[in-house]
Formats: C-alpha cells, sequence, structure tokens
C-alpha cells in the first residue's frame, strides 16, 4: 500500500468521525500493518522461547522448518502505540498486524509519523464494541429426547454413510489422540448437552469476549461440532468422536465487520500454540456491514484476503485447514467465500441426499482457476444437535465441512507420517469426479475407506 493509499484510509474514517460528533460516543478499531516486528531476543536454534513443546512436535513429525515468522511482535511496539493513546484489542505475529482501539478516529493521523507502521485500516467502529449482557452458564443436563432408531449412528447414520465413513471408522479409527480445532460463533449448552457428555476437550477460548463464556450464546458451533464430536449411540454419533477438541469464539454475532477477520486469524494462531492437527472451520468472509466492499471476486486467489493468507500459513505449519465453502449460491456473489480460495486447504461445498449440488452452496472457480470447493458432502436437510440438545434437521456447508473434517482427521490418524497435503490428495483422489473437477462439486464425494485402502496400499509398496 502506497503512502497515498494509507493517507486516504485515514482520512475517511477522520471524515466519519467528524459525522458522528454529538451522537453516542463511538469507537473505532484500526489494523495496523507493521514493515517490522521490532528487535527480537527470540532465536529460531532455541523454539521453546516462543513456541509451545506442541507446536514444536507437529513441526518437528512433518519436518517443517521454524522461522521468524513465529517469532511474536515485540512488546515495545505495543507499548509505542499504547503512550500515543490506542488500546490494543488484537494481533497476527504471522501477519505482523495489531488491532487497536480509540475513541477518536482523527488520532489515526498520528500514525503518520510511526516509523514501524506501515498502512492502516478501518475495521470496526460503533457503540460498545465490548459491552455484552452478563452470562451465567446453567448447570442443568440437556438429556436427548429424540427415538433411539436402534442403530449405531443414529439420526446421522446417512450423513456418515454417504461418505464411507463407517468402514474406515470399522478398521479402528475414530480419531483418537487427534486434535481438532473447530473455529465457531458459539457453542451453546456444549458443556450441558448430553451427545457431548463424553467429548474429550482439550481447553475453550473466547477471542472476541476474552471475559465470556463461549457456552452461554450462539448455537452454530455446537450444530457444527455434534456433526464430528456427538457420541450418543442410536441417537447421533459424529465422524470423530474419540478424538480431542479445542473450542474456539471468533465472531460478533451482532453484525458483521472485518475486525472479526482478525478474531478468526488470531483463532488460528491460537491453535497452532496448542498443536492442532485439524481445523474445522464454517466460517466466511466477504461483505461487511455498513461500509463500502473490501473484496471482489478477482481477489479470490488465496493471496488477497487476511484470512486465506494465515490459512495459507497455518497450512504450511503443518495444520490441516477445512473450511466450508460459504452458502451464497442464492445471491450476486455466488462465489466461495474468504478463507476457503486458499490453496492448500480442503473446501468443502454442501449436496442433497439425491448427491445433486445444494442450491445455496457457493462455487468455484477461484479467481486464478484452481477447483474449489475441492469435495462435497451432505449439507442439505443434514442432522445435528442443537442447543437444547435435541437432533434438528438443517442446511448449510457449515455442516458438510466438519463431516469431511472428522473423517479427515480419522484418515490421518491412520496414516500419522503423511503430511496435510497427502491427506488432501488422498480425500480428492478418492472422490466421485476426481478424473473430471468442476467448480459445481470440486473433485465430488470423498470414499474414505477409499482413500485409506489407497494409503495403506501406498505404505505397503515401500516395503
Amino acid at each position: 500500500m502506497t503512502r497515498l493509499e494509507k493517507y486516504k484510509i485515514i482520512l475517511l474514517c477522520v471524515f466519519f468521525s467528524a459525522t458522528v460528533q454529538g451522537l453516542a460516543e463511538k469507537t473505532f478499531c484500526f489494523r495496523i500493518y507493521l514493515n517490522t516486528k521490532g528487535i527480537s531476543t527470540y532465536n529460531i536454534i532455541d523454539p521453546e522461547q516462543f513456541l509451545s513443546p506442541d507446536a514444536i512436535e507437529r513441526r518437528f513429525l512433518h519436518e517443517i522448518p521454524m522461522d521468524e515468522m513465529d517469532f511474536p511482535i515485540a512488546e515495545s511496539l505495543i507499548n509505542e502505540l499504547q503512550e500515543i493513546g490506542f488500546e490494543p484489542v488484537i494481533q497476527s505475529k504471522w501477519l505482523k498486524t495489531i488491532v487497536v482501539e480509540t475513541k477518536d478516529s482523527a488520532k489515526v493521523e498520528e500514525l503518520k509519523n510511526v516509523a514501524f507502521v506501515d498502512s492502516v485500516q478501518c475495521v470496526w467502529r460503533g457503540e460498545n464494541r465490548t459491552e455484552i449482557k452478563p452470562c451465567e452458564e446453567d448447570t442443568l443436563r440437556f438429556f436427548s429426547q429424540d427415538k433411539n432408531l436402534e442403530i449405531e449412528y443414529g439420526y446421522a447414520d446417512n450423513q456418515i454413510r454417504m461418505l464411507n465413513g463407517p468402514q474406515l471408522h470399522a478398521k479402528g479409527y475414530k480419531g483418537k489422540n487427534m486434535r481438532i480445532a473447530v473455529i465457531d460463533a458459539g457453542f451453546m449448552n456444549v458443556n450441558r448437552i448430553e451427545a457431548f457428555a463424553e467429548l474429550h476437550l482439550l481447553g475453550i477460548h473466547n477471542v472476541t469476549f476474552p471475559n465470556r463464556s463461549l457456552y452461554c450464546d450462539d448455537e452454530h458451533g455446537t450444530k457444527s461440532l455434534s456433526c464430528m464430536a456427538a457420541n450418543l449411540p442410536g441417537v447421533m454419533i459424529g465422524t470423530a468422536p474419540d478424538a480431542d477438541y479445542l473450542l474456539i469464539k471468533s465472531e460478533d454475532t451482532r453484525g458483521e465487520f472485518p475486525i472479526e477477520e482478525d478474531f478468526w486469524i488470531a483463532a488460528v494462531e491460537y491453535a497452532d500454540s496448542f498443536g492442532i492437527d485439524v481445523i474445522s472451520s464454517s466460517l466466511g468472509y466477504y461483505k461487511f456491514d455498513g461500509m463500502d466492499s473490501l473484496y471482489t471476486q478477482s481477489d479470490l486467489d488465496g493471496k488477497t484476503a487476511v484470512t486465506s493468507r494465515a490459512a495459507e500459513i497455518a497450512a504450511k505449519k503443518g495444520i490441516l485447514i477445512v473450511s466450508s465453502a460459504g452458502n451464497e449460491g442464492f445471491n450476486d456473489w455466488g462465489k466461495i467465500t474468504f478463507p476457503s480460495d486458499a490453496e492448500h486447504i480442503l473446501t468443502v461445498g454442501a449436496i442433497t441426499a439425491d448427491k445433486q449440488k445444494s442450491s445455496f452452496s457457493s462455487v468455484g472457480l477461484t479467481a486464478d482457476f484452481r477447483i474449489k470447493p475441492d469435495v462435497v458432502a451432505l449439507g442439505s436437510n443434514i442432522n445435528v444437535i442443537s442447543s437444547a440438545g435435541q437432533i434438528q434437521s438443517t442446511n448449510g456447508t457449515s455442516f458438510s465441512a466438519p463431516t469431511v473434517a472428522g473423517l479427515a482427521a480419522c484418515l490421518w490418524q491412520a496414516f500419522p507420517l503423511l503430511k496435510n497435503t497427502d491427506i488432501i490428495a488422498l480425500i480428492q483422489n478418492s472422490a466421485s469426479q476426481s478424473q473430471m473437477p468442476d467448480a459445481q462439486l470440486g473433485y465430488g464425494i470423498p470414499d474414505f475407506i477409499k482413500a485409506y485402502n489407497t494409503a495403506r496400499n501406498n505404505e505397503l509398496q515401500k516395503f
């Protein structure tokens, strides 16, 4: 970004500030792009200083070199921003960004003279950003009232069998010791629902509202999680019931602002710090409330949107990201959303029970003519667990993606020495239209037992 462009962004924010004088007090958040992380005290040969043991172990297992991208941003830079009146909100060590907040948007002019500031973007404006109703967790348990179908997978049977998941499970691979992070809008009542009583929980983290429980509002993540982690025989068993889960809230569901991109990126970096193997993300971005469009379809190149760039970095760190393609098939955008355009992640669209593309499911290709979505799974009338602990039929790539993510983790459990890109290739090559992929269904419907057999044969051929 040129200096002129940088100043234009600043002046737009100043103008906005002037137009709201006399109204209720507003605050503004700015994403600051840095040209340096500051003077580092870290050394690549001593990664324990800046990476967790689990993150180091994953890099070592998959022969991923350490690099300076993992160095934290120097505290001195953050302190300098505080001294001139900006409060830090969130940061990304990978992208070298810091989001700061101020009540006076005109103060952003002072950033012109800060040597380490490259450019600035307004990512939030409004009243009471962090004010939200108090949240008290209820301990009352939700027990399923659904009829027991007396079949192992219960109401999830069709959606799992479509991918030959039961056959992979029968081999003994249900996700044990695989670490899955679920990045979503909220996980209402997950701690109270019978279907999650056996959940292997690594931890929880609320990026958006750090002091608030993520069990109190929004059931989107509850439903997404159930596709993988539900474990109530006869009612619902997910695709990776034995995996270990990290639950991360990164959305502010009161609106849609670019700051949520920053929260998502922070969630991915947090997941990396846990040594996570797989990230299931049913979130997508392309337009924001009350702001001019930041993106066009020509930006769907995997290199432009900040979330797509972070997803690609995570992939290079060895994490398998499984992302929903988006539900934009009905509107003018139509295409996949960010970060599902990232090259080395697995993007999942939705189909109906008769294996036709769901009308709402976003399509490809990417701007640089790559196949996306990669694969598809049931997303129309798919059964999930609601925040009331009951089976609910719903629609969305938000649920086809975690269905695939869970089985991808099980496949990786079977072949732990494979890389994330190997797992993606196995899934693509197993799919129903792997020989003729298209922009609607990508490589088609994956067959996980076929993927397993291919990997097993490849393994045997080495000896």
